[in-house]
């Protein structure tokens, strides 16, 4: 087991790195817009608006680096070259369309989210400024999110990773430099343009990046030529023609069959998990609507409180895209032990995550909230409802290393069918959660809605969990 820990830990280190640079661009755009010369809390209410927009326009596209990344992952454990190589030309294709997509519907995009989103005239009007600058991105924004997955799949987190810091890296620099200005020179800045002018050129920085990395490292599957195959763990091993694919070099309507058998199992994992962020962003959407009814001190400690719960979730994430990698690449295989053994130790090293950080969360709540804010009200109340940040590790492990699991088996229609399980529970617990108050007389009670909201949010996270623990043996090990 020593030789799979290493492998568990070679994937999921890289992963883990590049996690931990995504929340300092968000930090240095609003320090840059908050260093501007004009109104500061407009400036970072455009910033967060417009990124906010991204978010939403985003969110359901998540299924591109997904989805590749499962069906790579076993490509990949097939020696299947060809496959690997499919996979990495149709979603880039998909990426390519979704997001031509998104460029042609930007302004009814904006008008529906407006709808929705209440804010001042000049945030909204900063925010606007923000979103059409970076709307033209969307080609490399998709097209990256494919490109990480395949390298996932192809069990070398490390140019995953390296290209997470060179878009995070550029991001950082940019928008700082077109924003502010270079020191020394005659350029004093575009002012808050640059910080979107900067994410669009990190964006398109990061795919170049990936790109080369694609031609220098993976060349000969491109060629379907003699090469040492990057990222895995076995010398010797080549990148040459498999069987199959020679068979399908000798019989094109054979060859043509299988493509389009490869095609529908892209298009129905992909479709799987499209819903799934559906569902995924109904939750996130009807905890932020519900919080937003709280008054803005309960609302910025329920903002607050799930930034935190969110952090542990950068290094979970890494384990989780290991055992991503690892299933899939053991399930092409057909190898029913090492899945067991690659779910067994995932966890293991998952969990033990997790409890580390309900110590952190339970030793340091308090001075965590202090951290994120200066208003002595928002930390007060915080108090009250620090206990659903401490057990938020060990409830949210399963679910997201689960997710990973299932990705690598692509066992998409149970993630999709415990997803839309978790949105009605979700919505189960909260209403009636609401009708149990007013029977009680606690209806106009805010402090006992917080609790219900979060329980409301936990359950969600409980049925995944349970579900596909549930699921596990007939989804993934029987389909072996």
């Amino acid at each position: 087991m020593r030789s799979l820990n290493k492998e568990i830990l070679r994937l999921a280190l890289p992963s883990i790195l590049a996690n931990l640079t995504v929340p300092l661009v968000g930090l240095v755009d609003i320090a840059v817009a908050g260093h501007l010369d004009a109104s500061a809390a407009a400036l970072i209410g455009g910033v967060s608006i417009g990124s906010l927009m991204f978010d939403m326009m985003y969110w359901n596209f998540g299924f591109l680096r997904a989805g590749t990344g499962g069906l790579t992952a076993q490509a990949y454990g097939r020696e299947d070259w060809r496959g690997c190589l499919d996979n990495l030309r149709h979603a880039l294709a998909a990426a390519l369309l979704s997001a031509i997509a998104l460029i042609a519907i930007q302004w009814p995009f904006q008008k529906l989210m407006f709808l929705f989103v209440q804010c001042s005239d000049e945030v909204k009007t900063l925010a606007l400024k923000y979103f059409y600058i970076r709307v033209w991105a969307a080609p490399a924004t998709l097209s990256l999110m494919v490109m990480r997955g395949w390298f996932i799949g192809m069990q070398d987190t490390f140019s995953s990773m390296l290209t997470d810091i060179m878009v995070n890296g550029v991001n950082i620099v940019a928008s700082i430099l077109l924003a502010l200005g270079i020191p020394g020179t005659s350029f004093s800045g575009i002012g808050f343009t640059g910080i979107a002018w900067g994410t669009f050129i990190a964006q398109y920085s990061g795919l170049l990046t990936a790109a080369t990395i694609f031609l220098l490292k993976y060349r000969s599957i491109l060629w379907h030529t003699v090469g040492q195959i990057p990222g895995g763990n076995a010398p010797g091993r080549t990148f040459t023609r498999t069987g199959r694919e020679a068979q399908g070099a000798q019989a094109p309507f054979a060859a043509r069959e299988e493509r389009q058998t490869t095609m529908r199992k892209f298009f129905s994992v992909n479709g799987d998990l499209f819903v799934r962020s559906l569902c995924l962003m109904g939750v996130y959407l009807a905890f932020s609507a519900i919080s937003a009814r709280f008054g803005d001190t309960l609302l910025a400690m329920s903002s607050i409180m799930m930034k935190l719960m969110m952090i542990f979730s950068y290094f979970t994430d890494g384990f989780a895209f290991a055992g991503e990698a690892l299933t899939g690449r053991f399930y092409g295989r057909k190898d029913k032990y090492a899945v067991s053994k690659t779910v067994k130790w995932t966890f293991i090293w998952s969990m033990g995550i997790g409890l580390f950080f309900v110590v952190i969360y339970a030793a340091a709540g308090t001075p965590l909230f202090r951290l994120m804010t200066s208003d002595n009200t928002v930390v007060e109340a915080a108090k009250a409802f620090l206990l659903w940040l401490v057990i938020m590790p060990i409830l949210g492990c399963p679910a997201f290393t689960w997710d990973g699991i299932y990705i690598g088996a692509t066992a998409t229609k149970e993630m999709r069918d415990a997803n839309i399980g978790c949105l009605i529970a979700f919505f189960i617990v909260w209403f009636g959660g609401i009708l149990l108050l007013r029977a009680t007389g606690l209806q106009t009670n805010l402090s006992a809605k917080v609790h219900l909201l979060f329980a409301a949010y936990y359950s969600h996270l409980i049925f995944r969990s349970l579900y596909q623990t549930v699921k596990y043996r007939s989804a993934i090990l029987d389909q072996m």
